[in-house]
């Protein structure tokens, strides 16, 4: 689907420029806004290097485990439907530490682990079950201390203070976790969808 619409508002664009008589102008934005990602990604290379060597010598100090220690408590209440022990849990948890830290190549293999572990318990079925919508809303919205990708762009564009925006997305990520939690249990608890898996 993703590429249908990139393909329409190509097409748009190119169809646009022709009536206008202004083709010209569709290439050489094309191949411009070429040369400045290419010049970004390489702009985004040091800073990448930097912040994702602190964040690995981090995790081989044991900071995502502590992180994950202190967050076992909440996460079995909000995932009432998996057993505390089973490896679907451990893998929950390391996945949510490591998108806190900003780790998102570490969190990668860890949410398809969860997610492998959460199907084998919703019995193979075809329908996402409870467990597999809530760690969904919390992988998507989790709350992020060290945005090290925003870092890198901010530097790359020549920021005064590219870290000023650690404050600003701590409070937006906050926002959109706990949003994220209570509509989730909103949707379990009080909604005809969730009575009606309840009932199943």
């Amino acid at each position: 689907m993703l590429n249908v619409i990139w393909l329409a508002l190509l097409a748009g664009g190119v169809l646009v420029a022709a009536l206008d008589g202004q083709v010209e102008v569709v290439t050489e934005a094309a191949l411009g806004a070429a040369r400045g990602a290419v010049e970004v990604c390489f702009d985004l290379v040091g800073v990448m290097a930097l912040w994702l060597g602190i964040m690995r010598i981090a995790e081989k100090a044991g900071l995502v485990e502590a992180l994950a220690w202190g967050l076992r408590p909440l996460m079995v209440k909000l995932f009432p439907s998996v057993p505390p022990s089973h490896p679907a849990m451990g893998a929950i948890i390391l996945n949510l530490s490591a998108n806190m830290l900003g780790l998102g190549n570490a969190a990668t293999p860890f949410g398809m682990k969860a997610m492998r572990g959460l199907q084998e318990l919703n019995r193979d079925s075809d329908e996402a079950s409870e467990a597999m919508c809530t760690f969904l809303a919390l992988n998507t919205s989790c709350i992020t201390f060290i945005p090290a990708t925003i870092i890198g762009i901010r530097a790359s564009f020549g920021s005064a203070n590219p870290t000023e925006i650690v404050g600003a997305t701590i409070f937006a990520t906050s926002c959109s976790m706990l949003l994220a939690v209570t509509v989730d249990y909103l949707f379990r608890t009080r909604s005809c969808w969730g009575r009606k898996n309840r009932a199943d």
